[in-house]
């Protein structure tokens, strides 16, 4: 601890310069927010719920209100005849440096609620109830738990619990009013590459559980009336097949990529699911990947990717009303549209939520049955002119020829030729960066202080389809690194920034990407920001009893007994490729309590690249959350405050650097 508290404060000596520009860019942030606003409500049977967010108060407030009243109106809402306080976060964190809400499910009457608190970054929950009827807290109290809650009939509840490297193994069922020393086991996951989850189906008629590794999976259900029941599985797992199921009707609604590469959905009977019986619904396309599917009565909501856009499709499902047909809803070009809060599955109407860089999310409503759409709502942004921006797509050429799409956003009234930039990326897991609004990133008061905003759309991620994920991963893995240095190369040659005021900003295993790729060419970045970065990757895929390890190897390698995983993981490495060279200036971040990765990763990288060249000594700062984990410091105030420091620290370091003529604007 004293290492970590003398880091913070090197760091915030070498930072001192920088509080007015903070400061100026976080009341930037604040005041291009409406800090005191309400969502829209969404409906669920008889009621509709939403978030109210206060002035100066640091979580959501979740209510609820009868599903056919009027729409609530921003404010705190007192005086609101209609509106019942569900949960508020900010009583929850009240004595806390920490707090996060884990997970939270209702009762099939929406008269109980079980919610899961994480109070130190730990990401171990504790689990309560409250009788919403009355407000009152059951003495009902689970301690140690992972994510994952799905309430049954009988006042039963389901919960998942970790083992000792925090992955959810273990499913338990608890009866509301018995002693948690009672509680019974009803699944257990002995293959550490696999993590458990628990749920309900949309239509409330099962609990399920996933047994996912990142290339398998396999599900089991217990019927909601019926808690005590053994449970079922649906299909067995088979290596390098993945699938996911919902309910409707007496039929399981699957999505599996068992052999379909970008997948696709099939209807299996739920009295007999075995493999033999599916049946094509919605077939594989192949430069279309069916991401996620969710049902409502009678129809099916797909939302899939290709091209690096995304799209979401309404297929009706068998005894669908006879006017009802198949609709895509496209993204903004440039942008996202994904699925919007569907809550209620006896509904005629579904949500649909679309966003650019820089247009704010707008939610519309799609009708079933004549297709008509209708705008509900709009973020408010106060002060905010979106057509003083613009967003476009661009296509970088990497190492092996591969076409890679980068997002990009800037301001209209930027100078034209080389100025200030910043390339984000992240490429792993499957996961996609979508070129969609966020609070998240400080995207705004920096371009507003002409700096181009792009996102790097690298292998790893999914932006291209399934074949994009699998070919930035395991041995393929350098064509992430690859990718981001060829959008690096790509914003220089086309006159938007020159090396030396380009910033490269990634997290956790995004820090590994900007880690690996400013080994890979140091000469193109003039300023990195990895927070939380994975980067000591020989060590921690070395050592089964760290967090992760074991279900990870999937994704990287396992170096144990593979000697050829261990020479690629090794070849990348950014800890064990640090060059005797100086590096571009570096913020690095890590949490002290962070069980996904270890604060000791970014430190002893920190410690590596100072020693490397005496001109790093001072390049190279630290920062640690002591009273954080994974996801940095909880409340927006403080979330906003981070933001904006990291934002300082890379335009500062940026600022500086040549300008040359050039055509774009």
């Amino acid at each position: 601890m004293p290492l970590l508290e003398a880091e913070n404060a090197f760091t915030e000596a070498a930072t001192a310069h920088l509080e007015p520009l903070a400061e100026e860019i976080y009341r930037s942030i604040l005041g291009h927010t409406e800090l005191t606003d309400v969502s829209y409500p969404a409906p669920r049977g008889a009621f509709a719920y939403y978030t109210r967010t206060i002035e100066g108060r640091d979580y959501p407030v979740h209510c609820r209100r009868p599903a056919d009243a009027p729409p609530p109106v921003p404010g705190d809402g007192s005086g609101d005849p209609y509106e019942q306080v569900v949960l508020d976060e900010n009583l929850l964190a009240e004595g806390h440096e920490y707090f996060a809400l884990g997970d939270e499910a209702l009762d099939a009457d929406q008269r109980l609620l079980a919610y899961a608190v994480d109070t130190d970054g730990s990401e171990r929950l504790t689990i309560r109830v409250r009788d919403l009827a009355s407000g009152e807290e059951l003495a009902d109290l689970i301690d140690g738990a992972s994510y994952g809650l799905a309430f049954a009939g009988s006042g039963t509840l389901f919960y998942t619990r970790p083992d000792a490297s925090m992955r959810p193994y273990q499913v338990w069922r608890h009866r509301l009013g018995e002693p948690v020393s009672q509680d019974a086991k009803v699944f257990e996951e002995p293959d550490e590459r696999f993590s458990v989850g628990v749920d309900t189906t949309k239509d409330g008629e099962l609990v399920v559980i996933s047994s996912e590794s990142s290339t398998s999976s396999e599900w089991h259900y217990i019927p909601v009336a019926e808690p005590e029941a053994k449970v079922r599985l649906v299909t067995a797992r088979r290596p390098g097949v993945r699938y996911s199921i919902e309910h409707h009707s007496g039929d399981f609604v699957i999505l599996s990529n068992d052999g379909n590469e970008n997948f696709a959905i099939y209807l299996a009977p739920r009295s007999d699911p075995d493999r033999s019986r599916w049946e094509v619904l919605l077939d594989s396309r192949d430069d279309v990947r069916i991401e996620h599917i969710d049902v409502v009565a009678g129809h099916l909501l797909v939302e899939e990717r290709g091209h690096a856009t995304t799209a979401v499709r309404i297929v009706p499902l068998p005894g669908a009303a006879p006017a009802s047909e198949p609709r895509v809803v496209e993204a903004p070009e440039a942008g996202t549209v994904q699925l919007g809060t569907n809550l209620d599955f006896l509904t005629t109407k579904v949500r649909v939520e679309a966003s650019t860089l820089v247009d704010p999310p707008t939610l519309d409503e799609l009708d079933l049955a004549s297709g008509e759409r209708r705008r509900l709502w709009q973020l408010p942004v106060p002060g905010y002119d979106p057509t003083a921006y613009r967003t476009e797509r661009r296509w970088a050429t990497s190492a092996d020829g591969t076409k890679v799409p980068v997002t990009l956003a800037w301001r209209r009234d930027r100078p034209q030729g080389p100025g200030p930039a910043l390339l984000y990326g992240y490429g792993s897991y499957g996961a996609s960066s979508d070129p969609a609004w966020s609070s998240r990133r400080p995207i705004h008061p920096l371009l507003d202080r002409s700096v181009v905003y792009a996102i790097a759309h690298v292998r790893g991620g999914e932006e291209m389809g399934r074949h994009w994920y699998l070919d930035g991963k395991l041995d393929r893995k350098h064509h992430s690194f690859e990718d981001f240095v060829a959008a690096a190369r790509l914003l220089a040659s086309e006159g938007w920034t020159t090396p030396d005021q380009l910033a490269a900003m990634g997290r956790s295993a995004g820090g590994l990407l900007v880690g690996a790729s400013v080994n890979l060419d140091p000469g193109a970045f003039g300023a990195i920001a990895a927070e939380v970065p994975f980067v000591d990757c020989v060590t921690t895929m070395l050592d089964a009893s760290i967090p992760l390890t074991t279900n990870e190897w999937e994704e990287w390698g396992d170096p144990v007994s593979d000697p050829a995983a261990y020479e690629w993981i090794k070849a990348y490495s950014p800890y064990d490729n640090v060059k005797p060279e100086p590096y571009p200036r570096m913020l690095v971040t890590a949490g002290l309590t962070d069980p996904r990765v270890a604060y000791a990763e970014p430190v002893k990288w920190v410690q590596r690249l100072r020693a490397a060249h005496p001109e790093n000594r001072r390049r190279i700062l630290l920062r640690v959350e002591l009273s954080a984990g994974h996801f940095g410091p909880s409340g927006r105030y403080a979330g906003w405050r981070q933001r904006a420091f990291v934002a300082a620290f890379l335009l500062d370091a940026i600022r500086a650097g040549a300008s040359a003529p050039s055509g774009v604007g």
